[in-house]
């Protein structure tokens, strides 16, 4: 589960949210010109499942008061689970039901996040103004490889599961009157000073969404998969690596053996199964002749 937060995909947060409304608004744009008559993807958060764009737009700036100009107004949290969680989504729900569960986790990551700042009166997603809108692809752009060296064009689909969320949230929370941003990374000199100025540890957040996908779907994550595998070789020391290295021997171990067990298990009950047919041919049809 890769999730990131930034000011925004269009670089700017410090005016009006129009321009990534329109941009996240892409797919509809193509999706209506390919098909008019179906269904856009709609917005969401955990109260409505079918927001429009110019609500999105209009709340988002609209939850600015005693914000200056150079201020952020609001953040982009981008939530991508990988391939192998994609299809692991698909094949328990379908590929609708996986959309809409994806949606479902996404007003869980952002519950994670409201509780993440450790501040009175923000204690869940119905504390914070959001909205979410599911991607079915990812686009290649000028930065690709596949771009410039004449593989791909710009614009194109990337191919493989690419399905996620990007979800656009307010730095004021739903009152309007508590500044909140995940990009500050303060603790202060004291506990009381942290929940004074406000505090977001983005570690604990991403291990926290990651938790709340595998208990939610009962998804069985190996090591390599997890975010302390990823975050521990790129900022742990050597020890830490070790360590790391240790763990990985040990789970690879450990599915080995499961492996041999059921293996063995499966050849057991293969054994019963002939022994089983041999018995009914001399008990039952031949001894009849």
């Amino acid at each position: 589960m890769h999730i990131n937060i930034s000011k925004s995909e269009t670089g700017n947060n410090r005016s009006s949210s129009g321009q990534l409304v329109s941009y996240l608004e892409k797919e509809n744009r193509l999706l209506q010109e390919q098909s008019p008559k179906l269904e856009p993807e709609y917005w969401f958060n955990h109260q409505r499942k079918n927001v429009q764009p110019y609500e999105v737009r209009y709340d988002i700036d609209h939850n600015t008061d005693r914000l200056s100009r150079d201020e952020a107004k609001f953040f982009l949290v981008n939530i991508s689970p990988s391939e192998n969680e994609l299809l692991f989504l698909k094949e328990e729900f379908g590929e609708n039901g996986a959309k809409q569960q994806l949606k479902e986790y996404a007003n869980q990551v952002m519950d994670e996040y409201a509780r993440n700042f450790k501040k009175d009166r923000v204690n869940g997603n119905k504390d914070i103004l959001y909205y979410g809108k599911l991607e079915n692809h990812r686009y290649y752009t000028h930065k690709d490889e596949e771009v410039k060296n004449g593989l791909a064009k710009r614009g194109d689909p990337k191919p493989g599961e690419q399905m996620h969320v990007q979800v656009i949230v307010s730095r004021k929370d739903i009152t309007d009157s508590i500044r909140l941003s995940p990009l500050n990374n303060s603790r202060g000199k004291n506990a009381a000073h942290s929940l004074k100025v406000g505090q977001f540890d983005r570690v604990a957040f991403k291990q926290a969404a990651e938790r709340t996908f595998d208990q939610t779907f009962d998804y069985d994550r190996e090591l390599k998969e997890t975010f302390k595998y990823a975050n521990t070789l790129k900022h742990g020391d050597y020890e830490q690596r070790l360590e790391l290295k240790e763990e990985e021997r040990k789970e690879q171990e450990q599915k080995l053996q499961e492996k041999l067990e059921l293996e063995r298990q499966l050849k057991q009950q293969q054994e019963q199964n002939r022994r089983q047919g041999q018995g009914l041919r001399i008990g039952g049809g031949w001894g009849m002749r």
